[in-house]
């Protein structure tokens, strides 16, 4: 309800909430492209942003549970935070992202952001995306050719692919989690750090996938720790 209260209250207040990130032109040539876009938490002017990506096994996006809550909690930080609506499937979801990240950049004076140091974040499905675009940047899939995000923070995903040039990786994942198991999650943050990448793992007891921020659970505060992990990896900032 906070969130639907949020939005309701600064739509009321004449700001933007969503923003489209393709043309008129592309959605007709698309219709799968009509509600692709970015909902926006904002935080505070000319501070950095985060993109949050939900989960939802490619299939649906669930970002009432899975991304809303982040970027909300995100912008009460004072970050500038997006929740991506993407169109389901692997590659159309990344491609959605890469364009959202490049809407961003093109865009950064009228939305009031700093590029730099950005953070990709998401659960399940959203995680894949975030450290997809993480290992390869935004024009691997179709984006501009910007740079890769300064930080990646992943939930619950028993993604595996990583590069030597991957970015600092937060990851946490449920014990109990049957779809996403956390020794996968662990053994990739391990070799990552191998290479010289800063990591963080964290493993919770008694929760299984999708547990979003955690409230009320071991895992309650874990999106705190994320954000220090982001900070102590912006450029300027102590680590």
């Amino acid at each position: 309800m906070e969130i639907v209260n949020y939005l309701k209250d600064h739509a009321a207040a004449g700001e933007t909430v969503f923003y489209n990130i393709y043309t008129a032109e592309e959605k007709a040539a698309d219709p799968d492209k009509e509600d692709t876009g970015l909902f926006f938490f904002k935080g505070n002017p000319g501070e950095r942003f985060a993109v949050c990506n939900a989960g939802g096994g490619f299939a649906y996006v669930g970002a009432i549970q899975d991304s809303f809550p982040h970027a909300l909690e995100l912008s009460k930080a004072g970050y500038n935070a997006f929740a991506l609506i993407y169109r389901p499937g692997a590659q159309t979801a990344c491609e959605d992202l890469a364009r959202a990240v490049s809407f961003i950049f093109e865009n950064a004076e009228e939305l009031e952001v700093d590029t730099s140091d950005y953070s990709l974040w998401g659960g399940s499905a959203g995680a894949r995306m975030a450290a997809w675009l993480g290992s390869y940047g935004p024009g691997a899939f179709g984006g501009n050719d910007l740079p890769r995000p300064g930080t990646v923070v992943m939930q619950y995903t028993g993604h595996s692919d990583y590069t030597e040039n991957d970015p600092p990786t937060y990851a946490c994942v449920g014990e109990n989690d049957g779809i996403a198991s956390w020794r996968t999650m662990q053994s990739r943050l391990t070799a990552m750090s191998a290479l010289g990448i800063d990591t963080e793992f964290h493993k919770y007891q008694n929760l299984g996938h999708g547990f979003g921020l955690g409230i009320g659970t071991d895992a309650e505060g874990w999106i705190g720790d994320a954000i220090k992990f982001w900070e102590a990896h912006m450029n300027g900032k102590d680590e």
